[in-house]
């Protein structure tokens, strides 16, 4: 059987937000565990939203796309609401290495 493969997946922005989701599913795991349906679930399901939107919009007019992206990069914002309130609540700290995400 023949694989698929659809443009998106070649997308530099595509490929840099699951590297995100990766991360963040992996800073997640560190929360306590009253978190799991609070902050973690909410930071998760953001970061997967960055890269479904790039998905959902690409094979749309390029006025779409450019709709869907503004909604991945709200996304984006969204998710740094959740690591300032994961540091406020000290579950992770600004000078932790992160390795980049190119």
């Amino acid at each position: 059987m023949e694989e698929v493969k659809f443009n998106f997946e070649d997308l530099i922005v595509y490929q840099k937000a699951l590297n995100f989701v990766d991360l963040v599913y992996n800073t997640c795991e560190k929360f306590p565990s009253v978190e799991t349906y609070g902050l973690s679930s909410q930071y998760i399901r953001a970061a997967n939203s960055v890269a479904l939107n790039i998905a959902e919009g690409s094979g749309n007019t390029d006025a779409q796309f450019n709709r869907y992206l503004q909604i991945a990069i709200d996304s984006v914002r969204e998710c740094v609401v959740c690591s300032t309130i994961a540091n406020r609540r000290r579950y992770i700290y600004p000078k932790t290495k992160i390795r980049r995400l190119d």
